[in-house]
């Protein structure tokens, strides 16, 4: 599946695990230079969603194209233009932030030459040219955060994925964090990102929320509102999280 417009195309994504079905017939598609938030409460499936499509795991069915590749023939495609980051995991604690930057760059395939030159250009646009050699585990979380959302561009791919990116940081790193977001989009990469925070879907260009493994509603934070008859989008959230 092609399209000039769409740079994530699903149509009717099913995931199970024996008899539970985290994923059940998603279609939905993600715009170029989209920010895209994916919403939904603890178990609603979003991470599983991800999973697929960073082709970390196969779908039970369903039609999947990312960055113009077939999740099913072409992953090792898919995963060569995506970057990923998750609060759970993003660096290693007993590496330094240059090692970090230096171990992920190599993944990502580049050269020497182009990791210690964008490795010296992040370094100075986050401050960090003094904590080049600090180890992670040293560094403030708010730190960690916008380190890891850089190396996880540091390629220049297509499309990145924030698995719940701003979780345990203060209003103001999100606020920042976010600014990096933007940044991002400008350049042309598309932001698929989740959160718990309602506050950052009005940051969204779409949102959609899932319920119970289904996409529940999908449009820009003002229509939701609209549609809704709600004043912010938390209150779009509970009234579908309540049915």
């Amino acid at each position: 599946m092609t399209d000039p417009e769409n740079i994530i195309i699903v149509k009717d994504l099913v995931k199970s695990f024996g008899s539970f079905t985290a994923n059940d017939h998603l279609t939905f598609s993600v715009r170029r230079g989209e920010i895209f938030g994916f919403l939904g409460a603890n178990g609603a499936g979003k991470t599983t969603t991800i999973k697929i499509l960073c082709g970390l795991s196969y779908p039970t069915s369903g039609e999947l194209s990312v960055a113009g590749f077939d999740i099913y023939t072409q992953r090792e495609k898919v995963k060569r233009n995506i970057g990923y980051m998750s609060q759970r995991f993003s660096l290693y604690d007993d590496l330094t932030v240059f090692e970090n930057i230096r171990f992920y760059g190599g993944i990502y395939g580049l050269s020497r030459k182009e990791i210690d030159a964008r490795s010296k250009s992040l370094m100075e646009r986050l401050g960090f040219e003094n904590s080049r050699n600090k180890l992670i585990r040293d560094i403030p979380l708010g730190w960690k955060q916008k380190l890891a959302f850089s190396v996880a561009i540091l390629h220049n791919p297509k499309i990145v994925f924030l698995d719940e990116p701003t979780g345990g940081v203060d209003p103001i790193t999100r606020r920042q964090f976010w600014d990096m977001i933007y940044e991002a989009a400008h350049r042309g990469i598309t932001v698929f990102v989740t959160t718990h925070y309602m506050d950052e879907a009005e940051y969204c260009d779409r949102v959609s929320i899932m319920v119970d493994g289904r996409i529940a509603a999908m449009d820009t934070p003002d229509n939701l509102k609209l549609q809704f008859g709600a004043p912010s989008m938390n209150d779009v959230f509970i009234k579908l999280a309540r049915g």
